[in-house]
């Protein structure tokens, strides 16, 4: 098999890591790197001779330029086509669900929207559509470890996210699916002051206070990244493809992430042991201890 990457960032870099080892031949595209976006005669025939092509590379501006590119190559290419899209597409619902029948470029994710609408309208595409993309390396633990986590209080608002493995599976499970739109989400959309409380609780740190969105001073992303409210249903992608996310909610995410995420050091380290410390008056003679554990090891 011949997979054609557009943009090998943090989630497209981890279905290399799957199926490299299974014998898949991988190339990648990039603005700048040793298969650049512009060099039509090589990235046309990547294109050519795949068979898997992803794109996760998003719009600039309001333009997605693998769309620009190579459009009419991708039209007529006999390869599997898959886009990473956002479910930012749906915008704001006020908290009710959404599935791939929802209409889609009423949010703040114009640019997207026009980008996700381009892919649909190619005649093999697959268009997974993400929510919040958290995983190693990535997630509230490590904001909260760096101290950067904060509780923004908007009664009533939730989120739906996804883990970056439950991506790739979910990618992998479209190969053998039909062109179409899959929301790919976890089971329980939740609000991100519970996911900031459950990080702190997993790593032994303290839960911050709720602080109320007009009182928070946030820069207008983040405000607007606030104005939205929405549920992300993933029923079409169990039904049609199969899958299921190994990480069904974002306790067991965290969960699994929190044995490779350590808390920063904040305490001082305890004072050395006295020499009476270190050598109790009431312990067994040294030598046999010695001896018990030479015999043990």
């Amino acid at each position: 098999m011949r997979l054609l990457i557009f943009g090998p960032g943090y989630t497209a870099s981890r279905l290399i890591a799957r199926l490299a080892p299974r014998g898949w031949r991988i190339a990648t595209v990039t603005r700048d790197g040793d298969l650049p976006l512009g060099d039509r005669d090589r990235v046309g025939f990547e294109i050519a001779n795949a068979t898997h092509i992803l794109s996760s590379i998003p719009p600039a501006g309001d333009i997605d330029p693998v769309l620009q590119a190579y459009g009419a190559d991708l039209a007529n290419a006999s390869a599997w086509l898959g886009y990473l899209s956002a479910t930012g597409v749906y915008g704001d619902t006020g908290g009710a669900w959404v599935d791939e029948h929802a209409p889609t470029g009423t949010g703040r994710r114009g640019a997207r929207a026009v980008a996700d609408a381009g892919w649909a309208a190619l005649p093999n595409a697959r268009i997974f559509r993400l929510p919040g993309i958290y995983g190693p390396g990535r997630s509230t633990l490590e904001r909260v470890v760096r101290g950067e986590a904060r509780r923004i209080d908007v009664p009533g608002q939730v989120f739906s996210r996804i883990h970056a493995d439950d991506i790739i599976s979910g990618v992998i499970a479209g190969f053998d699916g039909p062109p179409g739109p899959y929301n790919l989400a976890d089971d329980e959309p939740a609000p991100q002051s519970d996911v900031v409380a459950y990080a702190c609780r997993l790593l032994g740190l303290s839960v911050p206070p709720l602080v109320p969105l007009e009182k928070a001073n946030l820069s207008p992303q983040a405000h607007a990244f606030y104005a939205e409210n929405r549920r992300v249903a993933n029923g079409k992608a169990k039904r049609v493809l199969g899958w299921r996310p190994r990480y069904p909610d974002y306790r067991l995410g965290l969960r699994a992430l929190s044995a490779i995420t350590s808390p920063a050091i904040t305490s001082t380290a305890p004072p050395p042991a006295s020499s009476d410390q270190r050598y109790p008056s009431n312990t067994v003679d040294s030598s046999i201890a010695i001896t018990g554990i030479s015999t043990l090891v």
